[in-house]
């Protein structure tokens, strides 16, 4: 209700002059009896009226819920801000909000009155907690006029008005277990459990027990024993030697050894079951840090919990923290309690079950270890991610304090050069090489102006752009030859000749694709390769949602030699392993592009889950069946073919797979990116669903030499268990290399077909 007095400052009186009419009888000269008068001015009245006091009341509360206390403190009277400084005012409201967890505030503003120089509005005001549901009370604040505004004279009764006379807040937390991680099969990923760090003494080390301890340990820590020998022979005899972290079951064999030199040191945890099984995937905890101190109180959280930092952890925290309980008090000065406000029990955490299968998983990053790349298994018929790899790994168990080895290991993980925390999977950005030959060949079907059967002769050059000589890999590989004192005599050093457009991807023939770039180019139709990248899911991101991931980048060509080089997957094509897992299965599966998922279920401790997998289709390959049909067909020849450019390193798999090479100029001379992708063809004989994988090894060579292997290697372990064969350049399975090399376990060779 608003009051407004009107005051009355002036009037304007109008006197009329009082002039004779006549002198001496006669009338005065000029003088009329009915003058022409001077419109008189409009009288002025001026209206005094007082500042609304509603209005600054809003913005006193406006400021609050933005957090904005230095706003809030400018509007104070004189006196209050005399009594307390702008710091003190700040405390006051943060730890009040932090300690009842206040997430969300409310107000209206009720009533008001207005006298000359003081007034009162009255207002409601509501404070949405995390943990003890909604506070709610009517207030009056007192304002007084200075200087023409309203300030409000403030004490700690307006927050909540049981705060009147220095009482506080305290809330006495109830914080429930984080929830697990499991994989889909309910095998651990992450659980709170004891562990020990281990480390070695190289002064205490035996002479023959010695090399035992070192064997085992790297067998268990799944690291190569040079490594673990290097870092002794650096070490000084009496220094402590970190080397990793084992539960209670993983230690055993090592404790039997008895051996002396170990040192082990059991404190309890959040473990990360086998050093990190999926770390990018899963990610880790860590301690709130204090610039967000402020945001997780709001939450609920009392300050000292651990959480989710990255991947997993971090995305699911709500449900793996669960819902914190607790019963806030108001406590006088002395801090005994004077009554308790509000309560809430809490809830028990969710656990987690990925997709993820953890005996895969396990050895995809193996399969790995010494490369940088990456490796993505989907189930090809449903999105699952079955197994996200990226090497190198990293071990989540470092980022505990109570863990020794934190104190000599996590300095180095975390200024590696080699990035170990990026998910290269989902956040690596890369030139996709002559995989990308199946999005081309796709556009080049669909634009009517090619069939499977259009010929092209394959030769050493493409000469098609004035000015411009390109080379075929197989004109690369005659040229190693010739320099090598042989002769170009092999299928993979001579030209490969009139190709159908099948054959064309079979051989990964560049000049007929370089021809197709340059062809749809000049037919108007340069967009087509871009437009087809799209709908194949490049260029944007897969939904996967749970963790980080990139978008990459498909343009139109501006240019002939722009829409040569992106028809081989080169210039400024850049993609993610995942996006082209994701539209390999499509190919497999029929044309059917789904979401990418890593969550299986949501599991509460009673009840039933929360959340379960569901496939989730995104799209079609826009492809007409005989075409997409016309593509298997040449992924399957690219293994089956004698002259396919996986048919040698493939050759034995006893399980019908489809795929394509792809090998990426990097920006590094004779570095290029090594690509295998395909998925398998053998449910109805196994009776497992089929699977899409894709492999990405940086810098490594080859993607036949390299890639290809892996990719055996991955099928092999989906459907035995474990792994079968072992790698041309391996004197055993996961053992040393034949040649040492830089990568840690990739020596050179010369290269084999792309």
């Amino acid at each position: 209700m608003k009051s407004t007095r009107w005051i009355l400052l002036s009037m304007l009186i109008l006197l009329t002059a009082c002039v004779p009419a006549a002198q001496n009888g006669t009338p005065r000269p000029g003088f009329s009896l009915f003058p022409t008068r001077t419109p008189l001015p409009t009288p002025v009245v001026t209206i005094i009226s007082a500042p609304d006091a509603e209005a600054a009341m809003r913005r006193f509360l406006d400021a609050l819920q933005k957090g904005d206390y230095a706003a809030m403190y400018a509007m104070l009277s004189r006196s209050s801000r005399d009594t307390l400084s702008q710091d003190e005012f700040s405390k006051e409201y943060n730890e009040a909000l932090n300690t009842m967890g206040a997430a969300r505030i409310e107000y209206e503003v009720l009533s008001q009155l207005l006298s000359p120089t003081v007034a009162q509005v009255g207002f409601r005001i509501i404070y949405h907690t995390a943990l003890v549901g909604d506070i709610q009370r009517d207030l009056v604040a007192r304002f007084t006029l200075e200087q023409g505004e309203w300030r409000l004279q403030w004490d700690e009764g307006l927050i909540l008005p049981e705060l009147a006379g220095g009482r506080h807040l305290a809330m006495e937390y109830q914080i429930p277990a984080r929830g697990n991680i499991y994989d889909r099969k309910g095998l651990p990923i992450v659980a709170q459990s004891d562990a020990y760090a281990l480390g070695i003494v190289p002064g205490n080390l035996g002479e023959r027990s010695g090399g035992m301890l070192v064997s085992q340990l790297a067998r268990l820590c799944k690291r190569n024993p040079d490594s673990i020998w290097e870092a002794i022979n650096r070490a000084a005899p009496d220094w402590y030697v970190a080397v990793c972290e084992a539960s209670p079951e993983e230690i055993k064999d090592v404790l039997n050894l008895n051996a002396a030199g170990l040192v082990y040191t059991q404190y309890n945890t959040r473990y990360y079951v086998g050093q990190g099984i999926a770390p990018q995937v899963v990610g880790y905890t860590l301690s709130i840090p204090k610039e967000e101190l402020d945001q997780y109180r709001r939450q609920g959280y009392r300050g000292d919990e651990k959480v989710g930092r990255a991947g997993i952890e971090k995305s699911m925290e709500e449900y793996l923290a669960g819902r914190h309980g607790g019963s806030l008090y108001v406590v006088d000065a002395n801090g005994q309690i004077v009554t308790r406000l509000a309560s809430a029990n809490p809830k028990p955490a969710d656990s987690i079950y990925l997709t993820l299968d953890r005996n895969l998983q396990d050895y995809a990053q193996q399969a790995i270890r010494g490369f940088k790349g990456a490796v993505v298994v989907l189930e090809r018929d449903s999105g699952r991610v079955l197994a996200m790899a990226s090497s190198p790994g990293y071990d989540p168990n470092l980022f505990d304090p109570n863990n020794t080895n934190n104190a000599y290991l996590l300095n180095d993980l975390l200024n590696s050069p080699d990035q170990p925390l990026v998910n290269r999977a989902a956040q690596g950005e890369y030139p996709l090489g002559s995989v990308f030959k199946l999005i081309t060949m796709a556009a080049a079907l669909e634009s009517g102006l090619y069939l499977p059967e259009t010929t092209y002769d394959c030769q050493y050059q493409f000469t098609e752009l004035n000015g411009v000589t390109l080379n075929d890999w197989t004109w690369d590989h005659c040229q190693n030859r010739l320099r090598a004192g042989n002769q170009c005599n092999t299928s993979d050093s001579m030209p490969s000749g009139l190709l159908t457009l099948q054959e064309g991807l079979i051989r990964s023939c560049n000049p007929y694709f370089w021809h197709i770039g340059l062809d749809l180019f000049n037919s108007d139709r340069a967009g087509d390769i871009a437009e087809m990248g799209h709908a194949f899911g490049l260029g944007a991101p897969t939904g996967i949602d749970v963790i980080a991931e990139a978008t990459g980048n498909i343009a139109v060509p501006a240019t002939p030699l722009e829409a040569t080089n992106q028809a081989i997957g080169q210039g400024d094509v850049l993609v993610t392993p995942l996006q082209v897992a994701r539209f390999v299965a499509a190919l497999g599966n029929g044309g059917t592009l789904y979401r990418p998922q890593l969550i299986e279920k949501i599991q509460p401790v009673e009840g039933d889950p929360v959340l379960v997998f569901k496939p989730e289709a995104q799209g079609t390959l826009p492809l007409r069946p005989d075409n997409l049909a016309a593509i298997q067909q040449a992924m399957q020849g690219v293994i089956d073919n004698p002259r396919g450019t996986a048919h040698y390193r493939l050759l034995g798999l006893q399980f019908k797979v489809a795929g394509k090479t792809g090998t990426a100029e990097s920006g590094i001379p004779g570095q290029p990116h090594a690509w295998f992708v395909g998925y398998t063809l053998n449910a109805q004989n196994t009776g497992l669903p089929d699977i899409a994988i894709v492999v990405l090894l940086e810098n490594a060579g080859e993607g036949a030499d390299y890639a290809a292997p892996v990719f055996r290697r991955i099928v092999e372990t989906y459907y035995y268990g474990s792994p079968q064969s072992k790698y041309w350049f391996e004197s055993s399975i996961g053992g040393p290399t034949n040649t040492p090399t830089p990568l840690g376990g990739v020596p050179t060779r010369t290269p084999r077909p792309k």
